[in-house]
């Protein structure tokens, strides 16, 4: 096109606009260069010059493709390659270059927002259509953490494994306290580790045949497996066999007590121990007039080596207790005497 003609075309235009006149687009002109754009070339143009052509501040864009976030501040060549606007593509992909290789499809805005393009928001809404929503820290890594780049042409994103190994098991090997590995405890971390945060692991002893109760529930995995975590013993005497033989009021070894703790003892504490078949196996001592009038064995049974053995004599005292039974027939002093006329504690049996 000569200089001559290019005036005659653009000198009516320049023309209305310095007059204060609006020129409609031009499409029937040949050198028209926006094709089928239907704005008022003042919305970009100005009576001083055709270029540069400044946007107007009420100019709303197409709402086939409206401006959010950061595409508000892109520059309009950045997705406008040429001037005839119309044939500008709306697909991501064809702006944005596609890390995916198009495992994910075209649409970038499943995953990522206008704001910027690492905003997870919406990454973690897809995420939750998937086999492995997204909770707890896991919430905060980043994608390549479990979806590693890989050589061009393989998968990346889809079906990335969803068991705790494939990301965890560095630290399943490293782990010595206890050595997992050594263990052989399961590679399904879950069963102890929760996604929040990999410390301060929780194994549901409930689900063994040794359920925790009361400080049993506070004590180290290790006091009890020391020597692993497979085929370890349940029996009380297993774990208590220095309290057991340390005891002596009374004495559990030379008395030759069952080694089965709980029979006196409870988890809640060691101290305390309660025997409670005494009162009907022997002699009500939790209940009736003994109850409380005692603080050890030792109280009633004085000779440590023989339990068969009980004294009465040292609360029950002289010569009260004898001038209570004048007058009953064949009396004595004594404690089997005791027992004999009062089995039960009680006055009159």
């Amino acid at each position: 096109m000569t200089r001559q003609t290019l005036f005659a075309v653009a000198a009516p235009a320049l023309l209305a606009l310095a007059c204060g006149v609006t020129p409609a687009r031009a499409a029937d002109e040949p050198d028209y260069p926006h094709g089928d754009f239907n704005e008022d070339c003042s919305t970009c143009h100005t009576g001083d010059g055709w270029k540069p052509a400044v946007i107007a501040k009420d100019f709303r864009h197409t709402a086939r493709f409206s401006l959010r976030g950061a595409h508000q501040t892109a520059k309009c060549r950045d997705c406008h390659k040429t001037l005839d606007f119309k044939k500008t593509s709306s697909v991501c992909a064809d702006c944005h270059r596609d890390p995916h290789i198009g495992e994910l499809g075209a649409d970038c805005g499943r995953c990522h927002t206008p704001r910027n393009f690492i905003d997870r928001t919406a990454q973690l809404d897809a995420h939750r259509l998937t086999r492995f929503p997204l909770t707890g820290a896991h919430v905060t890594r980043d994608c390549q953490e479990c979806h590693a780049p890989v050589p061009q042409g393989q998968l990346q994103y889809v079906n990335t494994p969803v068991d705790c190994q494939a990301c965890h098991l560095p630290l399943y090997q490293a782990t010595t306290n206890p050595s997992h590995a050594a263990a052989g405890f399961p590679t399904d971390c879950s069963q102890c580790h929760a996604p929040t945060t990999w410390n301060r692991a929780r194994f549901d002893h409930r689900t063994t045949s040794f359920p925790l109760t009361g400080a049993h529930t506070t004590l180290p995995c290790a006091s009890c497996h020391a020597n692993g975590y497979t085929g370890t013993p349940t029996a009380c005497y297993a774990c208590h066999q220095a309290d057991y033989e340390g005891t002596t009021d009374p004495s559990h070894v030379i008395q030759n007590y069952p080694t089965d703790c709980s029979i006196c003892h409870n988890t809640t504490s060691w101290q305390g121990a309660r025997f409670a078949q005494h009162d009907a196996l022997y002699f009500p001592i939790y209940s009736g007039a003994h109850n409380g009038r005692w603080n050890a064995c030792s109280t009633c049974h004085n000779v440590p080596s023989n339990f068969s053995i009980f004294n009465c004599l040292g609360c029950h005292t002289d010569p009260g207790t004898s001038s209570k039974h004048s007058g009953v027939s064949g009396y004595s002093y004594n404690s089997q005497a005791c027992y004999t006329c009062h089995p039960t504690g009680r006055v009159g049996n």
